[in-house]
């Protein structure tokens, strides 16, 4: 290290503020952001590049306990005296106001694993409130002959309880090794499609539907969309969907095909995607080869169906 960077690291940890001496730091020790992710992986830290760089940048401040773990970490990864960054943090700041809306989970609260969706989101940067919640969800999923899953169809009416808002975020988490980078993205009613992130390693994908108006605190909204799946190498068992805010009403339909029937299906409820279902039912097929559920006043969960081939 240059002793002029030996000065200006040692200043801008004297005096702050948090992000100005992360970077100096980072600048200091010349290591990308993915090697600097990479040992932090390594110490059982799990933290996205993308919240690096808005830390170092200051668009995001370290706030939960994960986070400021990982912050005393960097403190070893980049040879930094202990506490020489967290204590830039100073006390915790004071959580904004609630909005007018339903209570909001975090996305990462039901999605595995959490940093996956954070680094998708990061991507579409917007607020943590949508300002949209759901009063009737309607899903119609379709299972193939060969098991797997094939099709996804929602139809979805909306109410904003905020001003201004004009785009929705749909996330479609694939089987295990499934191609998302070749899942489809249909945006069929009263929207039409924006950014589109996908992850790979991680079968997520985040599309961006622009409504075709700007909504004001108290306006409905209906909305069509859906996604073509590129299926993973083996059967679908279940599908499932988490609720960050809560939803008047939800309906979820699998139809299977007739070449392929489950022998046994189940709906269930769930906390979180690690927790076991705190509520499960026994269903039983019809005649067109379905099962559904409908779920009403939901609160932040997970809710779905799963089947058994054998």
């Amino acid at each position: 290290m240059q002793r002029t960077d030996r000065a200006d690291l040692a200043t801008a940890l004297r005096t702050g503020p948090f992000d100005l001496a992360l970077r100096t730091a980072i600048t200091a020790r010349g290591l990308a952001l993915h090697r600097i992710r990479d040992r932090l992986a390594l110490r059982g830290v799990h933290i996205g590049v993308t919240s690096l760089s808005y830390w170092q940048q200051g668009h995001r401040r370290p706030e939960r306990a994960e986070s400021l773990r990982a912050v005393r970490e960097l403190e070893r990864v980049l040879e930094l005296p202990a506490h020489s960054l967290t204590r830039l943090l100073g006390p915790r700041r004071a959580a904004p106001a609630a909005p007018a809306g339903p209570p909001v989970r975090p996305y990462r609260d039901l999605i595995t694993p959490p940093t996956a969706v954070d680094d998708l989101l990061a991507e579409l940067a917007g607020p943590r409130d949508s300002g949209l919640h759901t009063i009737t969800h309607i899903e119609r999923i379709r299972i193939g002959a060969d098991r797997r899953l094939r099709r996804r169809d929602s139809q979805h009416a909306l109410r904003a309880h905020r001003d201004g808002v004009d785009r929705y975020l749909a996330i479609h988490q694939g089987d295990p090794g499934s191609d998302i980078t070749r899942v489809g993205v249909r945006a069929e009613e009263n929207c039409r499609p924006g950014r589109i992130r996908r992850d790979q390693a991680h079968d997520l994908l985040i599309a961006e539907l622009l409504l075709d108006r700007r909504l004001r605190a108290g306006d409905t909204h209906l909305l069509g969309y859906g996604f073509d799946d590129a299926p993973a190498p083996e059967p679908s068992c279940e599908y499932l969907r988490g609720f960050h805010t809560g939803a008047g009403q939800y309906v979820l339909q699998i139809t299977f095909d007739p070449a392929a029937l489950p022998v046994r299906c189940h709906r269930f409820a769930r906390r979180s995607p690690a927790e076991r279902p705190y509520e499960s039912e026994e269903l039983t097929l019809d005649g067109h080869h379905c099962v559904h559920l409908v779920a009403t006043a939901v609160g932040p969960c997970i809710l779905g169906i799963g089947w058994d081939w054998e």
